[in-house]
Order: C-alpha cells, then sequence, then structure tokens
C-alpha cells in the first residue's frame, strides 16, 4: 500500500491557530495521522476488535515500536486527539464577562463545524466506535468527566470565578453530560446532519436553567 505519511496536514481552524511548528514537529504530525487514518480504515473495513497493532502499523509504513510513540494502545487512536488543549486555550481567551455556555459556544461549536467539513468521515467512524465498542465508551466517558475538570478551571481562570465554587462543578457536570448526550445521539441516529447542531440545543436547553450563572 502506498504511504500517505507526506500527504499535507490536515486544515486547521482558524480560530486553533498555533505557532508555526518545527519541520520535525510537521514529520511527527503527518506520521501520527497517517497512523490514524489508516487505522479508522481498518476499523472501518474489519472491525475494532478484528484490527491488531501489527496491521495498523504495516498500513501506515512505520514500525509497532513506533505505533506505541504516537498512542500508547490500540484504543487510544480512538480517544486521543490534537484539539483539546487548544479548546482549553479559547476558553482562557474568552470574553471575561461570558457565561460558561458562551464561552462553550465560541470554544466548541464553532471550530467543530469547520472541522465536520474537514474530517467527517474521520469523526464519524470515531463516534460509531465510542457507541459500538464497549471498552471505549467506558474510557471515553472517564477522559470526559477529566477533560470538563480542566475546562471549567479554565473558565474560572479567565472570568476570575473561584475554581472551588460547587456551581461551577454543576455547571460543568450538567453541561459535559448534555453535550456528551448530544454526541451519542448523533452518533445513534447514523451521524446525519452536523453534530454542532445538537449540541446546540443541548447548550439552549441547559441555558434556561443556567442563565444566572
Amino acid at each position: 500500500m502506498t504511504s500517505k505519511a507526506s500527504a499535507p496536514d490536515t486544515p486547521r481552524h482558524p480560530m486553533l491557530d498555533e505557532p508555526p511548528l518545527s519541520l520535525r514537529e510537521r514529520k511527527k504530525r503527518r506520521t501520527r495521522e497517517a497512523i490514524r487514518r489508516e487505522a479508522y480504515r481498518l476499523f472501518r473495513d474489519q472491525g475494532f476488535d478484528e484490527t491488531t497493532v501489527e496491521e495498523i502499523a504495516e498500513a501506515a509504513e512505520v514500525s509497532p515500536s513506533t505505533f506505541f510513540r504516537y498512542f500508547p494502545t490500540k484504543e487510544d487512536v480512538v480517544l486521543t486527539d490534537e484539539y483539546d488543549p487548544l479548546i482549553i486555550k479559547l476558553m482562557r481567551e474568552g470574553p471575561a464577562d461570558a457565561t460558561f455556555i458562551e464561552m462553550l459556544r465560541g470554544a466548541v461549536l464553532g471550530p467543530l463545524r469547520v472541522l465536520m467539513e474537514a474530517e467527517r468521515e474521520e469523526m464519524v467512524i470515531r463516534m460509531q466506535l465510542m457507541v459500538s465498542v464497549p471498552s471505549l465508551r467506558k474510557r471515553s466517558q472517564l477522559q470526559q468527566t477529566e477533560g470538563w475538570r480542566m475546562l471549567s478551571e479554565a473558565f474560572a481562570e479567565r472570568t476570575g470565578k473561584d475554581p472551588a465554587d460547587p456551581r461551577l462543578r454543576y455547571a460543568a457536570a450538567a453541561i459535559g453530560s448534555a453535550l456528551n448526550e448530544a454526541m451519542l445521539s448523533w452518533a445513534e441516529d447514523g451521524c446525519e446532519g452536523s453534530p454542532a447542531d445538537r449540541m446546540e440545543e443541548a447548550l439552549d436547553f441547559v441555558e434556561t436553567g443556567l442563565r444566572t450563572f
């Protein structure tokens, strides 16, 4: 199979701009993307449990040891991405007088809509795997709990709120659960349309009870 490791970098959302990467970092990103792309292709064609790390490495034209330098486990190919740190960065740079939900609309939904255009196929495969593979679904839920803790801390840092305020934890738990259910329902319903629309509906619903936070 022809390697795609030298393919152009995946388009980035303009809101997620990063400092220019060195040649070494660009090569590392292309290798990571090649591994993930080939893994998703194999997961789609033959199933997650039936696909081995060795098969993924061979398809991406890297060694198994190189695979493990980028992804500690096969599950991490699906569960990790490069956007969470950048979303936290956007939260820290959002309007200081914004509510938690307002901040999330800018930090999550805007980039998600554009990323769906650039990476729709991979996102669909990823979400279908999270819905259908029990081990992925369980680990995803644990990771989301940690992710929402970090987002709430970033929000508190930006707005001057007390990060120990229990209301911040309530808000993060309520919003995070709603957005998670929005994404899962989108996947379970066949990934039609944009998941951002489902997430927008979820935020609208939760916002009615969190207007003063």
